[in-house]
């Protein structure tokens, strides 16, 4: 039985430049075991969440998935789908989703879900204002501490929605750095709960962080600038070198690395690769 396992956390809406701006030790241990590295959003996929989620979760490029928007009319997800659903359908493996706050990822709502089937899933929204994004955070957070400490899973994705929601309604002032602080408080219970499981010693997890798009200073995001344009990945793990030099990703890469982490051929498109480092 394999030991690779990993916990990809989808973290909204949060910009590059603020992780070093605010305590984050949390996500710093990530980056300190391994990199952070910034993804310039390609020319032609929308700087939102929806087409942002969808080519990093399949590792496919609008061109192929289709997701446009925050609605996923007219998606090909079912052609190209996401890594959960694929280690789950595909190789029998035990597999975990966790989404506070945003429906399309979980449920039917504006034509998702994005994860079509993974083997466990923890769904919690009280509604897309900051206050309603915290809360669905903090309900999914705590089962996902439960589930990532007891049970055998071999992937996971917990997002994470706050700082987009309250860089949207408050743009990105003190409140966006206290929720960004909070976040980070939620990435250490997720780490700790990794770190309890009782055969953690036997166990190799990579860990990914990732964002999906930044935000301007007023709030908000969907344009083209490099503000908006930039998000970012931070991972360690297997194969993964700590201080080492990982230069530019793309989101494809997540699914790629997913994939390769676990060492499994998923036997579908991909556009991305596994993490790199460039010297």
């Amino acid at each position: 039985m394999s030991t690779s396992r990993v916990l990809v956390i989808g973290i909204d809406g949060t910009r590059l430049d603020f992780l070093d701006a605010e305590p984050t030790p949390d996500i710093g241990r990530v980056i300190g075991e391994g990199f952070l590295a910034p993804v310039w959003i390609e020319d032609g996929t929308p700087t939102v969440s929806g087409p942002c989620w969808a080519t990093a979760v399949t590792g496919t490029t609008i061109d192929r998935h289709h997701v446009t928007g925050n609605d996923f009319a007219g998606h090909r997800l079912a052609e190209h789908p996401d890594f959960l659903t694929v280690l789950t359908r595909d190789f029998g493996l035990h597999t975990y989703l966790a989404v506070g706050a945003w429906p399309p990822l979980a449920t039917t709502a504006d034509h998702g879900p994005m994860f079509a089937a993974p083997s466990r899933l923890s769904f919690a929204t009280f509604g897309q204002s900051a206050p309603g994004c915290d809360r669905g955070d903090e309900a999914v957070t705590g089962d996902a501490v439960r589930v990532l400490a007891a049970e055998d899973v071999s992937a996971a994705f917990v997002y994470l929605g706050v700082n987009d929601a309250t860089g949207h309604d408050q743009g990105c002032g003190d409140l966006y750095r206290a929720a960004i602080r909070r976040t980070d408080e939620r990435v250490g219970q997720l780490l700790a709960a990794v770190a309890s499981r009782p055969d953690r010693a036997a166990e190799n997890w990579t860990f990914i962080l990732v964002t999906d798009h930044g935000q301007v200073l007023a709030g908000g995001h969907g344009g083209d600038s490099e503000a908006e344009r930039t998000a970012w990945i931070a991972a360690c793990g297997p194969g993964i070198e700590g201080g080492a030099e990982y230069g530019r990703l793309r989101h494809v890469d997540v699914a790629a690395h997913v994939y390769a982490a676990l060492g499994v051929e998923p036997g579908i498109v991909l556009d991305g690769k596994a993490f790199a480092s460039v010297g």
